[in-house]
């Protein structure tokens, strides 16, 4: 064999144990482009009003790069990973954005009889039931329900992500299925290190059968020890003015939807009791929703909701928020969208919610207050 014909034969070879290698990887890079315009207006704290208009990020959908991967380990049984970063694509933030550096980071084995169990930052079992039951999905700018679920770990917002976390996901039986995350409290002085406190406990039971998603998910923050959760973590951050005393809050939801293919009805009804402080000063709430999504235009859909959160401290009052939306779908991974929506709080002591679209997030945080938001923008998925 010539010197020519041994370096063929060399590089053959190894072209053909990196196509081995890469095919065995199966590793998928994905993500979500969104950005659009936003407006709102409304009523500052100590009187007066004021405006926000701008290019906003993450309007119908939260902008992410992501990779995930697996590998098949034989009988069924397969690794699997996911790490997942947030994007700010209107301003000059890379993979991190500008408040999340990982939404979701994990790694574990699936198996198709069992199910997947895995470990890292991963979802609690009410962000994906809160996405299947409300016309606006999972976007936290266009929804009034997520909104308004911000101090909740029932919710479509970020703090259903678990840090430290242990979860299983089983597979689906008869339509029925189950999932279930704990994750393990962490210390104040030194994130990532555990503790006895400050853990977390969630589990989730699915029905998705035809048109009908029912959805029944128990949640709860346990032994919390403070009001502010520590570096790269979320799950018993509290609502402003809220003490805590070393107790649990506690969280359930029913939740469901039917399709009757000209329109889509969703519901939902959500608690939280919170066992800290006092009466006069615990975060206990009971939020409910309705909406509907109506197709139109063979590739157009309008959205419609409603909800409304009632606070259960001493003299505390409510606050409710509507929007109507329109979403027109260019094709299968990229969405043209438009909404407007108004969150109005009482006169008394609710927790103050607001839009929070870039300046805005002082708007409508006030008693009384009240703020509107109009959105138009494109997003795009990959």
């Amino acid at each position: 064999m010539t010197l020519l014909n041994k370096k063929s034969a060399v590089l053959a070879m190894a072209a053909a144990f990196s196509g081995v290698a890469f095919a065995q990887s199966n590793v998928t890079v994905y993500g979500v482009v969104d950005v659009g315009y936003a407006y709102t207006s409304g009523d500052r704290a100590g009187g007066g009003s004021s405006n926000f208009s701008g290019i906003a990020p993450n309007l119908l959908g939260g902008s992410r790069i992501g990779f995930k991967g697996e590998e098949g380990l034989g009988n069924g049984l397969k690794a699997v990973f996911v790490l997942e970063y947030a994007l700010d694509p209107d301003v000059n933030s890379g993979i991190g954005g500008t408040s999340n550096t990982s939404r979701q980071s994990y790694i574990g084995l699936n198996s198709t009889s069992f199910g997947t169990v895995a470990l890292g930052r991963q979802y609690a079992p009410g962000y994906a039931a809160s996405g299947r039951n409300n016309p606006f999905g999972g976007s936290t700018r266009q929804s009034p329900l997520n909104r308004l679920t911000g101090a909740n770990t029932i919710t479509g917002d970020g703090a259903a992500r678990i840090s430290n976390s242990i979860s299983y996901a089983s597979p689906k039986w008869n339509g029925f299925s189950v999932n279930a995350i704990y994750g393990f409290g962490e210390s104040l002085s030194a994130p990532g290190v555990s503790t006895s406190d400050n853990g977390f406990f969630g589990a989730g039971l699915n029905y998705a059968n035809g048109p009908l998603n029912l959805d029944l998910v128990f949640q709860q923050r346990r032994d919390v020890q403070t009001t502010a959760a520590p570096a790269g973590t979320t799950h018993w951050s509290l609502p402003g003015g809220v003490v805590a005393t070393g107790d649990d809050i506690n969280e359930w939801a029913v939740m469901g939807s039917y399709d009757l293919k000209v329109v889509k009805l969703f519901a939902s009804y959500q608690a939280m009791d919170d066992k800290n402080g006092t009466s006069a000063n615990e975060g206990s709430n009971k939020i409910w929703s309705a909406g509907v999504n109506v197709p139109v235009f063979g590739n157009g859909s309008i959205q419609l909701a409603y909800a409304k959160a009632d606070w259960d401290r001493t003299n505390a009052g409510s606050t409710d928020g509507w929007a109507i939306g329109y979403r027109h779908s260019l094709s299968k991974r990229t969405t043209l969208y438009t909404t407007y929506g108004v969150l109005d709080n009482d006169d008394r002591l609710p927790r103050y919610a607001s839009w929070g679209v870039g300046s805005s997030g002082a708007l409508g945080g006030n008693l009384g207050g009240k703020v509107s938001i109009f959105t138009a923008g494109i997003n795009h998925s990959f």
